[in-house]
């Protein structure tokens, strides 16, 4: 991780979880991270406790609504005029919401897109865009995806959640051939975790927070920092080395 100290990574829905424990370690890393989200007062603490626990690097907290397209364009613009451009492109946020196939709301299926395909590709886009304008020839691009992006659950509450992290799956390799063809070193990485211990599954079963709680219990799920230790790990591999996929479950998940 040595080569990328002092260097900016992006950390989209970086206020909680596994988002949060990301930011963390980067900034342990010596990186300058640019941590967004709505709810940029939980950033804003995050980064006084790394701020206190004297690490090497600075977390910058921004607030940014990623389902606005003016937001993320304007969050980018931002970082070009204060830390030059983005070296480092996280794709961390997402959500889910219970909205079956045949009986869903067409609004939360229409949030899930926004969150996590279409801002996930307009971020892709402008880091990319970043680095290329600065000739930045070893960025990467890491999008936090799901194994519910490799196989579909008995759920109908995740099917479509399931459906926009399958277009990760294929946005991911799509972004390595395209890479590729642009003659670039920049890397294309997808971590998809199984069950972690997040806000994620209350969220999820917001009317039914005992159904959320009796999920993390029924099996030791992984933590948001070892996410975040998968995010360090692909970032270390030499230049010439690109981690294209990474599927991690708790070892007890059946699925």
């Amino acid at each position: 991780m040595e080569r990328w100290k002092g260097r900016v990574a992006l950390v989209t829905g970086a206020s909680v979880g596994i988002g949060a424990a990301i930011a963390k370690a980067l900034v342990r890393h010596g990186m300058k991270v640019v941590g967004c989200a709505r709810n940029v007062e939980k950033i804003e603490k995050l980064s006084a406790e790394c701020q206190s626990a004297g690490l090497s690097g600075t977390l910058i907290p921004y607030k940014c609504d990623l389902s606005n397209e003016e937001e993320i364009l304007s969050m980018f613009s931002a970082i070009k005029t204060l830390h030059q451009g983005v070296d480092v492109c996280i794709n961390n946020a997402g959500l889910a919401h219970p909205e079956p196939l045949l009986s869903g709301k067409t609004e939360g299926w229409r949030t899930m897109m926004d969150v996590n395909v279409l801002a996930l590709s307009i971020c892709t886009r402008e880091a990319y865009q970043s680095m290329k304008e600065r000739n930045v020839d070893d960025g990467h691009i890491i999008n936090i995806n799901s194994m519910s992006g490799h196989r579909v659950v008995p759920s109908a509450s995740v099917h479509f959640y399931s459906a926009s992290k399958y277009a990760v799956t294929a946005l991911t390799e799509g972004l390595r051939q395209e890479l590729r063809e642009a003659k670039t070193h920049i890397r294309a990485t997808s971590i998809s975790p199984g069950l972690v211990e997040t806000e994620f599954a209350f969220r999820l079963h917001g009317d039914d927070p005992e159904k959320a709680a009796a999920a993390y219990a029924s099996i030791k799920c992984l933590e948001a920092g070892d996410i975040a230790s998968a995010v360090v790990y692909a970032l270390s591999a030499p230049p010439h080395v690109q981690i294209g996929d990474i599927l991690m479950r708790p070892v007890e998940q059946v699925s």
